[in-house]
């Protein structure tokens, strides 16, 4: 859906929930959730109870996510807080748990969990999930394959869970790699058509590689609950203002796509290899490092990639207001680095427990 020139935008956010004295996971998610406030979007129960998730209402511009991502952390924070509890924006949980996480109580979620064994009780991950407004599915789908050569600059932007099980990976997002080991997880093929897309669901569904549509995991998907192209690459992000940063490039690169497409061009059909390895290397790296450079076949530095995407969807992002944003965040992330890179100073600096403290705090609106 589309107003006029300006893509509608949605986004969900996935966080933990930690005992506010211990930092472990708590299992609280459930009531926590029963007791909250209405807000302006829709707060969820996922797959473990250690989750929650939030979603905000469709929204027009940057200004009204970033204010419904505010409000909605503000709600499970001080939920949170209720109940003795931290939330916590981190892909991944970095402290060594006891055992694995509990499953929160639906049918859907123990038939996942029976037929994926281990994969569903591994560590919890949490994502930032963009949904932008594109109606026709056939057009979706092209889009899809627009995104995927910027898959791995999205993924380096994003990554903030460097920290799992109480060690550092030596990633600056351990949630890509933990997240890719499902079988209907990672990058999207490049799909000639939307009956192409409809064929390869199908084969998944068949296969049990995935037991319904919803469990279609891919870094770039046509939505199955909306109509819209729904971009699920990322890390979730440390702050609201980084959310916003995300969502907003996200609907530049849609916005830039469908004119490309209007006039006439299609996607690269970049190899499925030479995708796997460049978001490898963005989840090794970051923003800060080397990315895989899918045009010349050369490591390049991240920043300058980014770049190249901002200056690619600057005419779009100015027709929609967001441009000046989009700088300042940016500026803003090179003078305090990535969410990766400031867990590990936090680590450095305060251990673990030291790290869950920096995390929630910084979840907070206006941190």
């Amino acid at each position: 859906m589309e107003r006029g020139e300006l893509f509608t935008l949605g986004v969900e956010e996935e966080f933990l929930l930690v005992d506010a004295d211990t930092r472990q996971l708590s299992w609280q998610g459930p009531s926590l959730l029963r007791a909250a406030p209405d807000t302006g979007g829709d707060l969820h129960a996922e797959l473990t109870r250690c989750q929650v998730e939030s979603a905000t209402p469709v929204c027009a511009t940057a200004t009204e996510v970033l204010a419904s991502l505010r409000e909605l952390r503000s709600t499970l924070a001080g939920q949170a807080r209720r109940h003795g509890l931290r939330l916590v924006a981190s892909g991944t949980a970095p402290l060594r748990e006891p055992g694995p996480p509990r499953l929160t109580a639906s049918h859907r979620y123990h038939r996942i969990s029976e037929h994926a064994g281990a994969l569903a009780i591994a560590s919890p991950c949490c994502g930032c999930h963009i949904h932008v407004g594109v109606a026709d599915p056939e057009l979706a789908v092209q889009v899809v394959n627009h995104l995927r050569p910027w898959l791995p600059v999205l993924l380096a932007l994003s990554v903030n869970s460097p920290c799992s099980d109480g060690v550092d990976t030596g990633y600056g997002s351990w949630r890509s790699l933990t997240w890719s080991r499902w079988p209907s997880a990672g990058p999207p093929p490049y799909f000639a058509s939307y009956a192409a897309y409809e064929e390869t669901v199908r084969e998944l569904l068949a296969s049990g590689a995935a037991l319904d549509r919803g469990m279609i995991y891919w870094d770039a998907r046509l939505s199955e609950d909306w109509p819209t192209v729904e971009l699920r690459v990322c890390d979730v992000a440390p702050t609201a203002e980084e959310a916003t940063l995300l969502a907003v490039l996200t609907r530049a690169l849609v916005a830039r796509a469908v004119h490309e497409l209007k006039a006439g061009h299609r996607a690269p059909s970049i190899p499925h290899h030479s995708l796997r390895a460049a978001l490898w290397r963005a989840a090794r790296d970051g923003v800060s490092g080397q990315g895989y450079d899918l045009g010349t076949g050369l490591l390049a530095p991240m920043p300058a990639l980014v770049r190249r995407l901002v200056d690619w969807t600057a005419p779009v992002l100015e027709r929609h207001g967001d441009l000046g944003f989009v700088e300042s965040v940016l500026r803003h992330l090179g003078e305090i680095g990535s969410g990766a890179q400031r867990q590990r100073r936090a680590l450095a600096s305060g251990g673990l427990k030291g790290l869950v403290d920096m995390l929630s705090a910084q979840t907070e609106p206006g941190a």
